[in-house]
């Protein structure tokens, strides 16, 4: 668990350098470009990965925003074999946006709801 909340720590830095930069396209990229591990998933490795991201989030020196956290667990994700999907929403009223990662069309590092409130823009 240490070695890949180590590794989630050092995502969420990459993610983090690229948006303070106001370069979301190359979050964008790396997560999309990702290939998944074509090793099968263990069965718990969904629930690993998003516990060792949580961990990473709570070390980390600064609050880390959802796309941040959500690039991490899903190039996580596919890198031990996962097919998971960084999904990017937004609300018209009031607007906000919100990201999060989905398993089989599945909700797994947030709430489940939210795809009934937020209207998805776009899936990588």
């Amino acid at each position: 668990m240490r070695l890949l909340a180590f590794e989630a720590y050092l995502r969420l830095m990459q993610f983090d350098r690229y948006l303070s930069k106001g370069n979301f396209s190359a979050v964008y990229d790396v997560v999309r470009d990702c290939r998944q591990s074509s090793t099968v998933a263990s069965h718990d490795v969904v629930d690993r990965v998003c516990r060792a991201v949580n961990l990473a989030c709570i070390w980390y020196w600064k609050e880390v925003l959802c796309l941040q956290r959500s690039a991490a667990t899903a190039y996580l994700l596919k890198r031990y074999g996962v097919a998971a999907t960084l999904v990017i929403g937004v609300q018209n009223l009031p607007f906000k946006a919100h990201s999060w990662v989905e398993v089989d069309g599945r909700v797994v590092n947030d709430q489940p709801y939210l795809p009934n409130i937020y209207m998805v823009l776009d899936r990588c």
